[in-house]
């Protein structure tokens, strides 16, 4: 339990972070965090590493491999981001958030050496390359067996690409963040490629077309050995099951038969299918050993994706943020449950594709209701709610405000239901909007 000094100091290492260079305003360079490692002795070179870029699927994937690592007996640092309620999610050891005093000490560590470079740098360093250090600080200082890092935007400029992976793995790649990695997927998947290194082992997910070339010609020009779904390992079946799904996975070394994954998703499947592959290149794509797979498999959390957090009414929290994301949830929530009918939660950003979002969810959802996030970036629910119009029939639209009258009014239209109904509430549209409802659905929970 966390005394209450370090509940106050965390607080201040938090409101000093948040007044930093915010971690969506990029300055698309590696010289800061270059700099900034190096007079820390270069931490991420201390353990290997395996670095997963992508524009979904990353942090699942990441904590797939988490686990699959963690169960075959190595001590594990996993890094991701954005977080949904604390800032310490995103540093974990062992699969756990990293600990209170344990993030102090990596902070203090580190403190003198930010102000340093915010002095030599016109920009000075950012949020997201703090965190980045910390991180690295306290899995060097742990000491971690592995490192699973995931990119945070793009990939060639992203602050994590100082570290040298043994396995760089690509999830799938959309569209999303166009004003810094191009309007075209050609472009994306050059940026996000950076993360290919020399001589590297590579994982790719299943990709668009185009991605796929661009990708290629990046492994082709660095020598990497590449390692590609539906070619090299592949997920050859899965079956709904209870709280989840069984698959089979053909990796580089072996086939996993029914493994129980418990996720919801045809897309979780692919995750796991490409984070095998990944264990296995690391460890030479050799097969692994099946029990371990299976122990690792059963115990991945992969919180505020598809992810039921209360029954009677079932609400789901999804931080679906792009139309890639949204036809996910959209398709899982069509094939994997027997809903009657779907109340939606709908809080975006105002730099996302909303309308594509829309139209995904369209087809599966009965009424949404539109809201607002606490965020600075939310958009204005009643600009959502006229985009929404346009694409749900007017009637189907409701508009509530704030997040926390959403999801009680959700719930409240679901218990009014017919009694023999069954009515789903999903929220989702972003990784805030999804850490914000946790947090609300828990205080009308405990009411």
């Amino acid at each position: 339990m966390t005394s209450a000094d370090d509940q106050a100091r965390l607080l201040a290492i938090e409101v000093a972070l948040e007044t930093r260079w915010p971690e969506r305003k990029i300055e698309p360079t590696l010289e800061r965090i270059s700099a900034l490692v190096d007079i820390l002795g270069s931490p991420q070179l201390s353990f290997p590493t395996i670095h997963i870029a992508g524009t979904n699927g990353k942090t699942s994937t990441a904590r797939m491999i988490d686990s699959l690592l963690f169960n075959i007996g190595m001590r594990t640092g996993r890094y991701t981001s954005p977080h949904l309620e604390s800032f310490l999610e995103r540093i974990s050891i062992n699969g756990l958030p990293i600990d209170s005093k344990d993030f102090i000490y990596a902070y203090n560590d580190i403190a003198l050496y930010l102000e340093l470079m915010d002095k030599k740098f016109d920009t000075p360093i950012s949020y997201f390359e703090a965190m980045t250090a910390i991180g690295f600080v306290a899995f060097a200082e742990f000491p971690v067996d592995i490192g699973i890092i995931e990119a945070g935007m793009g990939g060639e400029w992203d602050a994590t690409n100082v570290v040298e992976a043994a396995v760089s793995v690509m999830t799938p790649i959309g569209f999303d963040h166009m004003d810094y990695l191009g309007n075209t997927l050609t472009q994306i998947a050059r940026t996000k490629g950076g993360i290919i290194k020399e001589g590297s082992n590579v994982v790719l997910a299943q990709q668009e077309p185009e991605v796929a070339v661009e990708l290629m010609r990046r492994v082709a020009e660095v020598g990497a050995k590449v390692a590609r779904e539906g070619i090299e390992f592949s997920l050859t079946s899965r079956n709904v099951a209870v709280g989840g799904q069984l698959i089979t996975v053909k990796g580089l070394g072996g086939v996993y038969e029914d493994i129980f994954l418990p996720l919801h998703g045809k897309h979780q499947g692919e995750n796991a299918a490409s984070a095998l592959a990944t264990v296995e290149s690391f460890f030479g794509g050799q097969e692994l050993d099946q029990e371990a797979v299976r122990a690792g498999f059963a115990h991945v959390t992969s919180p505020g994706r598809c992810e039921i957090v209360h029954r009677n009414p079932t609400i789901i929290l999804d931080a679906a943020h792009n139309p890639h994301g949204a036809k996910a949830l959209a398709h899982t929530l069509e094939n994997e449950f027997t809903f009657d009918a779907i109340i939606g939660v709908l809080a975006v950003f105002a730099d996302k594709e909303v309308e594509a979002i829309l139209r995904e969810l369209e087809p599966i959802v009965n009424t949404l209701i539109v809201t607002e996030s606490i965020s600075p970036r939310a958009l204005a629910v009643g600009d959502l709610a006229r985009l929404a119009m346009k694409i749900f029939e007017p009637d189907r639209v409701i508009i509530e405000p704030r997040l926390g009258s959403a999801i009680s009014s959700a719930i409240a239209r679901a218990k009014n239901a017919n009694s023999c109904e069954s009515i789903g509430i999903v929220v989702t549209g972003s990784v805030t909007t999804v850490g914000q409802g946790r947090a609300i659905i828990k205080g009308l929970v405990s009411e």
